[in-house]
């Protein structure tokens, strides 16, 4: 079986990559697909893995600052079609599920949390201390956000949820039902 680990950015720690740790220990000859990888960042063991990254990584500072180009991830994600994989298996939260799979293809979504910043928008706001006038701007984007989103977990074969409440969460943002 030909599969490929997908996975949003690798440019910080946390308990994403720790999945992703255990997906690569589980699948040590798949690939791992991500929207950007700053090695410098990353832990050393990270470069004995086969990691292939989208157009994003070449963006000027975004190792550093992936933030302002949030934009920007459902866009790379969305054009980005791997065709040579039997089985995507995507550790997601923000928006890697969102690729397009072959036709020969099942993509399975292991579920970290449906997108905070796009479904849980207040609480991101204050959490990150957004001003006013950005969020202005924010709003109207986080609304377009929300329907690729909803468009993207549509193409997912299965999803596997973290947990009940996440389940819940998958099902009311995106109509899908998940194990």
């Amino acid at each position: 079986m030909k599969l490929a680990l997908v996975h949003d950015w690798l440019n910080q720690r946390g308990g994403a990559e720790d999945v992703l740790e255990a997906l690569v220990a589980l699948y040590p000859d798949s690939p791992v697909i991500t929207g950007l990888y700053a090695p410098d960042l990353m832990p050393l063991s990270y470069r004995a893995w086969d990691i292939q990254t989208l157009w994003i990584d070449k963006l000027p500072g975004i190792h550093n600052h992936h933030q302002p180009y949030l934009p920007v991830y459902p866009f790379a994600w969305d054009g980005y079609r791997p065709n040579n994989y039997e089985v995507l298996l995507s550790n997601k939260s923000g928006f890697c599920h969102g690729l397009h799979q072959g036709e020969n293809s099942l993509h399975i979504c292991y579920c970290l949390a449906p997108t905070r910043y796009v479904w849980q928008l207040d609480a991101y706001i204050a959490r990150e201390g957004i001003g006013r006038i950005a969020q202005l701007g924010l709003r109207p984007l986080v609304k377009a956000l929300k329907k690729w989103d909803y468009d993207a977990a549509q193409r997912v074969n299965h999803f596997i949820a973290i947990s009940s409440d996440i389940q819940q969460r998958i099902n009311s943002y995106s109509d899908r039902e998940s194990v």
